[in-house]
């Protein structure tokens, strides 16, 4: 029997820990419940679960496969951390008892040397409670050791299984375990936003960056046919699919790109070609971020990285927004972002080999030091207002 199959009908339950939604004052309520709703929609793949709401908890109550049902609330944004716990009443000799049944559980599940650096750790959040924290880590441990003295080891600063108790009001949790989580805010509990996915490695984790900030992530890509194939656009949904791990849902906006870019090319100098093309899809984004009631775009940016992310570039591509525009990444160097990305799972996928639409008609030298008044130049030297409503136009929306 796997440990998943054990946990079909009994009483565990996963207690669950928030961060930052503990210092909203009077607009915690709504963190609070927006997170609930990010619990069970994680969830639903594995087991149906109701969420309780406690002060400065959630206690999320599984169907069935408590654990599997944990680790994927590790990747919620706003929970700080979790443990797969069971509940008693409050009085010492039910939480003794509890405490002996999930110490032999853990005991039977660890595979490493013996003995194991051992405590107890009390948070009582009753303060009525006849005794106080260090009385109960006193008396369990007492309770719990004689009888497992070859295994564990009591070691209070550097324990590496720390048998946890939080008592309350009423009631008790008891766990052997506890998991951290992303921290952060609920997604969308600061509105949406539209990200310009290029497909490279930046982009997708200033989305997740943004997600973690508690921004719904709507996304935006261009399309280049025929210079740019099909594997362009499927690579963009697998990026997508791979980011909706972290948020409930996602919507990702392929833009056909190709008649601005020759327009550009044909028409405006050579070397702001590039700061050209960002600053039309700075329109577009913010076009299709009206569509979706978002508030701002994201941008996976960095200054310095290449030619058209210099200070001077950055400030004329971003007078096209008609909002703000946010550069989680703006300080990164290429490795952090690396790093990062390799942990989500987006950097095997950001390095198939298809390009993204940025690579057509590269300028020989690009411009370094772009200036406004040149942009806007070339742009009146084109249909661009036609040519990108009629880009929005044929834009295609997918839910993902």
């Amino acid at each position: 029997m796997t440990v998943d199959d054990a946990d079909e009908g009994d009483e565990r339950l996963v207690l669950v820990r928030y961060g930052e939604l503990a210092i909203k004052g009077k607009n915690r309520s709504e963190f609070e419940k927006a997170l609930a709703r990010n619990i069970v929609s994680a969830a639903a793949a594995i087991s149906p679960v109701e969420v309780e709401r406690l002060r400065g908890r959630m206690v999320v109550h599984p169907k069935r496969r408590a654990e599997r049902v944990a680790r994927r609330l590790v990747d919620v944004f706003g929970i700080a951390s979790l443990s797969v716990a069971r509940r008693c009443s409050n009085d010492v000799d039910s939480i003794a008892e509890l405490a002996e049944r999930e110490l032999t559980r853990a005991l039977d599940e660890h595979t490493g040397p013996t003995p194991i650096p051992f405590r107890v750790r009390t948070r009582r959040s009753d303060k009525r409670h006849p005794l106080t924290s260090t009385e109960i880590d006193k008396l369990i441990a007492d309770r719990v050791l004689p009888a497992r003295a070859d295994r564990l080891r009591v070691d209070l600063d550097h324990a590496e299984l720390v048998l946890g108790i939080e008592v309350r009001e009423r009631d008790a949790f008891v766990f052997a375990g506890r998991e951290r989580g992303l921290g952060g805010l609920p997604v969308g509990t600061l509105g949406k936003a539209v990200c310009l996915l290029s497909g490279g490695i930046d982009s997708p984790v200033a989305a997740w960056m943004a997600m973690k900030r508690g921004c719904d992530v709507v996304f935006a890509s261009f399309h280049s046919a025929p210079y740019i194939g099909e594997g362009s656009r499927r690579k963009i949904v697998q990026l997508v699919k791979r980011l909706g791990r972290w948020q409930p849902r996602s919507r990702v906006a392929s833009i056909p790109f190709t008649a601005i870019q020759e327009a550009i090319r044909d028409s405006c100098p050579e070397g702001y070609r590039t700061v050209l093309y960002r600053r039309s899809m700075q329109r577009l984004a913010t076009e299709l971020a009206g569509r979706e009631g978002a508030g701002c775009l994201v941008t996976g940016e960095s200054l310095g990285q290449v030619a058209s992310q210099t200070m001077e570039n950055l400030t004329c591509i971003g007078a096209a927004a008609k909002l703000p525009v946010l550069r989680p990444l703006i300080c990164f160097d290429k490795q952090e972002t690396i790093d990062i990305a390799r942990r989500l799972g987006t950097f095997e996928i950001s390095n198939l080999p298809e390009p993204d639409c940025c690579t057509v008609f590269l300028p020989a030298r690009p411009v370094i030091r772009g200036v406004l008044s040149r942009c806007l130049d070339a742009e009146a030297r084109i249909p661009l207002t036609e040519l990108e409503a009629n880009a929005f136009e044929h834009m295609e929306v997918t839910d993902v």
